[in-house]
């Protein structure tokens, strides 16, 4: 073990779920790190997964299967040697895992011991999980582990604001980050953080939209950061509506994992007719778009608010052991699972698209990493396969981490304190509020499961409209999370909407009544920010 250089800048890791906790675990030996995070600590997607990550373990699988799978569910634009990276390193980043203590579900005939399941466009079992609550498992783990670190520093309610970059310090050289302003959610004061690295890892954006199974902290945060310090973005069209959202007044984020799916659950109509066959030759396990489309079609179709899944055929036994939490959760919400299908919809699980990087987590921008779903790598294409999402985290967390230590100290810069001397108090937050509930509004009105060019072009006029009183809003008062999140969000609807209408044709998670077929060549769509186009 290396000697922690402790009189070097932190590495600032934005973001405390699986890809920043696996960052900063493998850094930790080594230089300093600080961990935002702009919630509670415990408040990050990692802890909603309930299925499992992909591991290339069992006998009757290979690398050759999951890349293949993997492939087959991006519809065509996964980059097969980011798929291969990954695949390769599958069984190490679940072995790392285990080794970090994770409670896996144990199965004394699986390979490492593990019980794998599988999910859908998956060829063969290969998802190693805890029970139905695989992400809060990996999460509690790895979080005691950084607690435990004397080298991390954990800050808790401090939420990023903006990357300094070589236009604030006046530097001739190359561009380059120099740190973040972040900002203290109790104290209310902005900070200027000095970092030798700065790692986005923020997750995703599915609060852009109005029904999602993500946490509140999916604001974009990341993604619109590096976008507006000159970043490239890629394939946000591709939007993923996980197919099976609960239906229930009292629980609108509730996700009804993959796996049960996987395990022989059945979508139906009221009626108790199954309607995937009609749509896919794999039924229930084809991949999520091809599902949440099929129910999305069949709601419109006969005029229901849900369609049902029933796993009752499975056996109460079943269900108490494989699916503890949903049994659980249901079961307070007054369904029996075991005796009644489960309501369920379509929602917003995850952001297949994000800032470009390297296998090294490396963006446009020199000492700016992306990892996670904040990051666009290849992986998932126009689709994300099941649980390749887990893996991706550790996989290039480890890269990243790796890349990072190899880097040359940088030298230290004055860097320029958060300027608050032109701004005061805001004097009422409805601006905000009515803002933010207008724009998750239209975009899942506009830009949903199925769009048109009509709609998308009339939900980019009405993000201009609300961009104008958001810049405003910015630039007299105070900052807040509220209002920074709103910002956030306004970037990433745009970077949306401006990718869906760029591709004119069907793929994968985009689905437009003007470009209903699938062309037969096709390319990731790339935004590329202009200098000066957005204020810092």
């Amino acid at each position: 073990m290396h000697a922690a250089d402790t009189n070097a800048s932190p590495v600032v890791i934005v973001g405390a779920g699986l890809a920043g906790l696996t960052v900063a675990l493998h850094l930790a030996d080594r230089v300093p790190v600080v961990v935002l995070a702009k919630r509670e600590l415990t408040e990050a997607a990692t802890a909603w997964a309930q299925g499992g990550i992909v591991g290339v373990l069992g006998r009757d699988d290979s690398i050759e299967s999951h890349v293949r799978d993997t492939r087959d569910a991006g519809a065509g634009l996964v980059d097969e040697g980011t798929a291969r990276f990954i695949a390769e390193r599958s069984a190490q980043a679940v072995e790392w895992l285990v080794q970090q203590g994770v409670p896996f579900t144990p199965d004394d005939d699986g390979p490492l011991g593990l019980h794998l399941t599988r999910e859908g466009g998956h060829a063969v079992r290969r998802i190693a999980h805890a029970a139905d609550a695989t992400g809060k498992a990996i999460h509690d783990q790895l979080l005691a582990a950084a607690k435990a670190h004397p080298n991390i520093s954990l800050r808790e309610r401090w939420m990023a604001l903006d990357l300094i970059t070589s236009r604030h310090v006046q530097r001739e050289e190359e561009p380059r980050c120099y740190g973040i302003y972040a900002l203290d959610i109790d104290t209310k004061r902005v900070e200027t953080l000095a970092a030798r690295a700065v790692v986005l890892a923020t997750g995703g954006a599915g609060k852009v939209y109005r029904y999602t199974t993500n946490p509140d902290t999916s604001t974009g945060d990341g993604i619109a950061m590096a976008w507006r310090a000159g970043c490239r973005v890629a394939n946000m069209e591709f939007i993923q509506f996980h197919p099976t959202c609960l239906y229930h007044p009292q629980e609108r984020s509730f996700l009804i994992t993959e796996a049960l799916r996987g395990e022989g659950g059945h979508l139906k109509l009221p009626d108790g007719t199954r309607f995937m066959a009609a749509h896919d030759e794999r039924l229930e396990l084809a991949p999520r778009d091809i599902v949440a489309r099929a129910i999305d079609f069949e709601m419109k179709k006969h005029g229901l608010d849900h369609v049902w899944l029933d796993a009752t055929h499975l056996g109460e036994a079943f269900l108490k052991e494989h699916f503890p939490t949903i049994h659980a959760r249901c079961l307070a919400l007054g369904i029996d699972i075991a005796r009644e299908p489960i309501p369920v919809v379509p929602a917003v699980h995850f952001t297949c698209g994000g800032v470009v990087t390297d296998l090294l987590g490396r963006s446009d921008l020199p000492g700016v990493y992306a990892v996670g779903e904040t990051a666009y790598t290849g992986l998932h294409g126009a689709n994300r396969l099941a649980s390749n999402s887990l893996l991706e985290c550790v996989v290039l967390g480890q890269t990243c981490a790796e890349d990072i230590l190899g880097q040359a100290r940088l030298d230290p810069a004055p860097l320029p304190a958060w300027d608050e001397s032109q701004v005061e108090d805001a004097d009422e937050q409805v601006v905000i509020a009515h803002n933010w509930d207008e724009l998750r509004l239209l975009m899942w009105n506009y830009v949903g499961i199925v769009r048109t060019t009509k709609r998308l072009e009339r939900a980019l006029h009405r993000i201009a409209l609300l961009r104008s009183e958001i810049d405003d809003y910015y630039a007299n008062f105070r900052v807040n999370r509220d209002l920074l999140e709103l910002r956030n969000l306004v970037d990433c609807a745009e970077l949306i909407v401006r990718s869906a209408l760029l591709r004119h044709e069907s793929r994968g998670l985009h689905f437009s009544r003007d470009y209903p077929r699938t062309l037969p060549v096709s390319f990731p769509t790339v935004l590329i920010a202009e200098r000066g186009l957005r204020k810092l």
